[in-house]
């Protein structure tokens, strides 16, 4: 893999708060990575077309408003019409163990819940995308 892993940070819907987003948007850079944080209240298209636009290698989408079941699929649908289906898709908020689930099976690479460290996410990123 040559350069630096591209990471499109979003907060799609609602949402309005965006700290836990921002605190993984440095921890990414500080790991190397080039981070681009798309601001509060995108829509799942906004997402979509900045992943595309971005060359991104990865998706974080950071949501805490409880339509993850809804505008993550939108996410997902939106990256595979675009042929962005290689973009890794990462989900982090609080989502309860069940809709974890099945977000995986829709093609969420992971989910992770408050608690989760900074560390882990950046290992987990720089292992899929480059290994």
């Amino acid at each position: 893999m040559a350069g630096k892993i591209r990471v499109v940070i979003a907060k799609p819907g609602l949402d309005g708060h965006d700290r836990g987003a921002k605190i993984i948007a440095r921890a990414l850079r500080d790991a190397g990575m080039e981070v681009i944080y798309t601001g509060l209240h995108q829509t799942p298209e906004q997402i979509v077309e900045t992943a595309v636009q971005e060359d991104a290698d990865a998706v974080g989408i950071s949501i805490l408003s409880g339509a993850h079941m809804t505008l993550v699929p939108r996410i997902l649908d939106g990256l595979k019409e675009n042929g962005a289906e290689d973009v890794l898709v990462v989900v982090g908020g609080t989502i309860p163990n069940e809709d974890s689930e099945e977000l995986i099976r829709l093609g969420v690479a992971q989910v992770f819940t408050p608690g989760s460290h900074t560390g882990e996410i950046v290992d987990f990123l720089k292992e899929k995308v480059t290994g």
